[in-house]
């Protein structure tokens, strides 16, 4: 019973550090996959793959290496040079991808609730502040309360939406967008944005998972949940082509055609995804501060969460939109050396 636990943790804590603000609301999933019709399709089958096999071999590694932070990961994938280059590229990637779950957050409170912008930012600050307080446990505890209410959106979205016949259709617009293999180069930047991303959390947590039983059963479920996720959302806006794209919020379109009572659920939905990538990310960043500096973890947190909150003024839509594609491409290079990476000796 205690592994199966285990095993739905780490599985439930690597679909929710992946899904995001963007993810959520649809607009990355649109940029990477839907744009691009059934080659999107295709390219999310690469990405599920991609999202097993290097998970795994990433949390794998870094228990074989006892790696505290994505710091050490990187020193030991890359050596000692690059891998300080590594990390200050996974850093500023890492920070980058806050300032935009933080902007969404704000997003969601003014556009879903009438609220605030300022104030969905702020409330969210808070809660992050007292979740680190329970540092690698918070993040535990985070995803084991929201995956269920993600899951269960999914599923409602699916029953409405699941036509199969949707994940193949394609446009003239489409296939012009396909053009060049961009629709398979957008799919490895998807995936490589994430592993950069998913450092933050799944080093410390392949580092103290009990065994590598649970770690290789936690990253098959978690790709498998983030495919599943990937496809539903797809085949949702699929079949709202072309005036989806008009949209900020895609998935917003999506649950307006279904009943009032979902928008709720769906607004929970969209920031429990923030949230969880939010404390994901400063988590990561923390510990990797920590090895650097050897401060405290209470001053870094705050530190971390007042520079976010100065970037994340800029606004949603043109983080998301500057930062998602051009990070996903840094990433590329740094999954491929991890791919071709051989594994150290299972400890003993």
């Amino acid at each position: 019973m205690r592994k199966t636990l285990s095993i739905l943790q780490i599985a439930a804590t690597y679909i929710g550090t992946v899904i995001g603000a963007g993810f959520a609301s649809g607009l990355s999933i649109l940029q990477f996959f839907t744009s691009f019709g059934a080659y999107g399709t295709v390219g999310i089958a690469i990405s599920t793959l991609l999202f097993m096999w290097i998970g795994m071999k990433m949390m794998l590694l870094a228990h074989r290496i006892r790696a505290f932070s994505y710091q050490q990961f990187n020193t030991y994938l890359f050596g000692s040079f690059f891998g300080r280059l590594a990390n200050m590229i996974s850093f500023g990637i890492l920070f980058g991808v806050t300032a935009v779950m933080l902007s969404g957050a704000g997003s969601i409170a003014q556009q879903q609730l009438g609220l605030s912008y300022q104030l969905g930012i702020l409330c969210s600050l808070v809660l992050i502040y007292l979740t680190m307080k329970r540092e690698l446990g918070g993040v535990l505890a985070i995803n084991s309360f929201v995956m269920p209410l993600m899951l269960c959106f999914t599923a409602i979205v699916a029953y409405y939406f699941g036509d199969p016949e949707a994940l193949f259709a394609l446009s003239v617009w489409q296939r012009e967008q396909a053009a060049g293999l961009s629709w398979l180069l957008h799919a490895l930047a998807y995936a490589a944005l994430n592993f950069v991303t998913l450092q933050a959390v799944l080093v410390p947590l392949g580092s103290e998972a009990k065994s590598e039983s649970v770690i290789k059963w936690g990253a098959l479920w978690g790709g498998i949940g983030l495919g599943f996720m990937l496809l539903v959302s797809h085949a949702a806006m699929q079949q709202l082509m072309p005036d989806i794209l008009r949209y900020p919020i895609p998935m917003g379109e999506v649950i307006r055609h279904l009943a009032g009572w979902l928008h709720l659920l769906f607004v929970l939905v969209i920031y429990g995804e923030i949230f969880t990538t939010l404390i994901g990310n400063v988590f990561g960043m923390t510990r990797q501060l920590q090895s650097v500096t050897k401060l405290p973890r209470e001053p870094i947190v705050l530190g971390l969460l007042g520079l976010a909150y100065v970037l994340g003024q800029v606004g949603f839509e043109p983080l998301l939109a500057s930062l998602y594609t051009v990070f996903g491409y840094i990433g590329i290079w740094l999954v491929a050396l991890l791919a071709i990476k051989r594994l150290p000796r299972p400890r003993e």
